[in-house]
């Protein structure tokens, strides 16, 4: 069967946009153009929505494939959590206030906090600074003066994509001790790459923008409930009431342009004709659907490479962590977060381990990791070694993150191709920002935007509200 309007037929008006990918990506995207009159057709190859930010069915539990955090300079992620309604079940830190515990320092003065004050910049870190315990009184000044020179860099400076952190923190005096301790204790979750492998163009953005903008900008949300309560169930309800038709297990199989500039949507026992089409898929996706001649270079999506992310799951009989979570130096850990209350346990507490650059360990077994991790946890938290392990399971994404290698910059497109009607979505696109949940809906928001302007339709003003707050 064929859906979608021809010039001249009764519904003429009602443009026609299909968006193939239902992450944050291409939900955005969908609400966007459906909130501005367009007729929107969203096309999901997996049963949900939701991307690479699920969750899943563990027996009782309801487990997310990995912890995701955002922080409060994520303006469109909380447009989206708004449009949504799902903020109130995605908190933000009322300030910013993570406990760091090295493992290499004597039991009892292991932790350290990294807060802010209700202070402008820089002096909100100030404090925090001049009593982190994990650095000496020489890294610490040393740190200010990296920082101080950081906020002078100009994000809009093509030569910022070829260097690489490292290189430049080691440039601006910061010893392999607070790289370990501070930089890359935040790039590493931010990025998905230490600071050696890290572009300085996506390294400075983090920083400026997270630590280095506004007092409150680097406040950290999580999800409260479930991904899929947010990415998939309130999301479907918000595509369900703007209209939009959602179609999940459909594979999109070629996307091809005709003689009279609409676009046919092949996917198996339909065919769509669209006015519109934006590819809201990852890159090794989107290039095997793009129609020739659509980008200058397309095998330059293949060249983004990918980085992977391990989650280890751990369930106890009893409370072993009194917080909501912290970070580790001197472990193996990286960060540990309680998710008992999201998942569903009634008794004893749910641990999950976000373990960003995860190359060497993505394949190994899980007996392995399990005799790697259960000692470091009961290294970290004296309250695990008198307790049981109900449960030990590892969630694998291999292709987590685009990687934010020196060069990346000049490989991700903007959301319009050189073929008239067609776009690209998704958090590896030229959004300025690493492979996060606000890249992905900032992503969406520009290929809506390009669809709206080829269009002629006026942009919803709710829907760029964040670009002001920005």
């Amino acid at each position: 069967m064929t859906h979608g309007t021809r010039s001249g037929g009764p519904a003429a008006q009602a443009r026609h946009a299909v968006v193939v990918g239902g992450g944050l990506a291409g939900v955005t995207t969908a609400l966007a153009l459906a909130d501005a009159g367009v007729r929107v057709t969203l096309l999901e190859g997996r049963p949900r929505l939701g991307g690479l930010a699920f969750s899943f069915q563990r027996g009782d539990l309801t487990v997310d494939n990995g912890q995701h955090v955002y922080l409060r300079c994520c303006t469109a992620y909380r447009w989206f959590l708004d449009r949504i309604d799902g903020a109130a079940l995605a908190p933000l830190q009322d300030r910013l206030d993570v406990p760091v515990l090295d493992l290499a320092r004597p039991e009892g003065r292991r932790l350290g906090r990294l807060r802010r004050d209700a202070l402008p910049v820089p002096l909100h870190l100030g404090r925090s600074l001049a009593s982190y315990p994990h650095l000496s009184l020489a890294d610490r000044a040393r740190v200010g003066r990296a920082a101080l020179a950081l906020k002078g860099l100009d994000l809009a400076d093509p030569a910022l994509d070829t260097q690489d952190f490292g290189s430049w923190l080691a440039a601006h005096g910061q010893s392999a001790r607070a790289v370990e301790a501070l930089w890359d204790l935040v790039g590493i979750a931010t990025l998905n790459a230490v600071a050696s492998d890290a572009s300085l163009a996506l390294a400075a953005m983090v920083f400026k923008t997270g630590l280095l903008s506004e007092p409150g900008a680097a406040d950290i949300g999580w999800a409260r409930v479930p991904l899929g309560d947010l990415h998939d169930r309130l999301a479907r309800k918000a595509l369900d009431s703007a209209g939009v038709r959602t179609e999940l297990r459909t594979r999109v199989t070629s996307v091809c342009a005709n003689a009279d500039g609409q676009w046919t949507v092949q996917v198996p026992g339909e065919t769509l004709e669209a006015d519109a089409v934006v590819l809201a898929v990852p890159q090794r996706e989107a290039h095997d659907l793009l129609p020739a001649g659509a980008l200058d270079a397309p095998e330059r999506l293949l060249e983004i490479g990918t980085a992977p992310i391990l989650n280890v799951h751990v369930v106890y009989d009893r409370t072993v962590l009194g917080r909501p979570f912290f970070a580790a130096l001197g472990s193996p850990v990286q960060w540990v977060f309680d998710r008992t209350d999201a998942s569903g346990l009634r008794e004893g507490q749910y641990l999950a381990l976000s373990q960003s650059v995860a190359q060497d360990e993505i394949d190994e077994p899980v007996a392995v990791l399990r005799e790697r991790y259960l000692p470091e946890l009961e290294r970290l938290l004296p309250l695990t070694r008198g307790a049981a392990v109900r449960d030990f399971f590892v969630t694998r994404e291999r292709t987590a993150t685009f990687a934010p290698t020196p060069g990346v910059g000049r490989l991700r497109p903007g959301a319009r191709t050189k073929a008239s009607g067609l776009y690209l979505a998704g958090a590896w696109t030229a959004t300025g920002w690493p492979a996060t949940m606000e890249s992905a809906v900032r992503s969406g928001v520009s290929a809506a935007d390009a669809v709206l302007g080829a269009l002629g339709r006026p942009r919803p003003q709710a829907l760029f509200e964040f670009e002001e707050a920005a």
